[in-house]
């Protein structure tokens, strides 16, 4: 990533497009979508909105050859020159939200039994990988260089996190949550994306890699018994607080990249 270009580039504009393009799914977005998984309303749709702000911007700021640039770090999978990096994109949300599941049946919840629809995964994996897509190309293609720029790895994925959750009020109030649901689920959108800037910065920063993770977030909720309806993030929370916390004794919470030994 060229240093200059990304100082040329404006978070705030940035996420105030976002929003602003985000205001009619939010105000005709109360009706649920019967092919949208987990009766998801139409707001779901938002996502489209950072992938056009990313792309308006950038033609305002670098032209065609940047939004070309752009759409190309969607498949930048060559960036990840340690292919083990592929096991944590892949399989830690999963493994995070199985031992949710554990836990919950631990403490006495009532679950339904697991029912994985492993023949609808792909299709799952397919749909999500093309909505987090758009959503990364501007949270992480454009946002992130600029505020690690000015910030450090953990101040940059509480802002982007922060303005993450917010930006996904609506939809949760609109599916009917209950404040503490919310609440606790925009905690967790901060950990989440925690774990994206470690990973970007980890993976040559790959936008693909970030793509991936996000994707196989939304596939655990989604396979989560009953399409998801059971999914506490108060629990799912604790395990990924866990998770972040054992990562930092051997990443630096500045870089997020691995502590030099001398």
């Amino acid at each position: 990533m060229n240093v200059e270009r990304s100082l040329n580039r404006s978070p705030r504009t940035f996420y105030v497009l976002v929003f602003a393009l985000s205001i009619p799914f939010w105000l005709f977005g109360s009706m649920p979508v019967k092919w949208l998984p987990m009766n998801l309303p139409v707001s779901a749709l938002m996502f489209f909105c950072p992938m056009a702000a990313a792309l308006i911007l950038t033609y305002r700021e670098e032209g065609v050859s940047g939004v070309r640039r752009l759409l190309k770090r969607i498949f930048d999978y060559k960036r990840i020159k340690q292919k083990s990096w592929y096991l944590p994109i892949l399989f830690l949300m999963p493994m995070i939200m199985l031992l949710s599941y554990w836990f919950m049946s631990l403490i006495g919840r009532s679950l339904p039994e697991p029912n994985i629809p492993f023949l609808s995964i792909p299709i799952l994996v397919v749909m999500y990988f093309i909505a987090a897509a758009c959503e990364e190309m501007g949270w992480m293609g454009y946002a992130a260089e600029p505020l690690l720029n000015r910030w450090n790895a953990i101040a940059t994925s509480m802002i982007m996190g922060t303005l993450w959750g917010i930006w996904h009020l609506v939809p949760y109030i609109q599916t009917n949550h209950n404040v503490t649901w919310i609440v606790w689920q925009c905690f967790t959108a901060i950990l989440l994306r925690i774990l994206m800037v470690w990973l970007y910065n980890n993976t040559g920063k790959s936008i693909f890699a970030i793509i991936l993770f996000h994707a196989f977030v939304n596939v655990s909720i989604t396979v989560f018994p009953d399409n998801g309806s059971h999914y506490d993030p108060v629990i799912t929370s604790v395990f990924l607080v866990i998770t972040i916390v054992s990562l930092l004794f051997f990443w630096d919470p500045k870089t997020l990249n691995p502590y030099r030994t001398h």
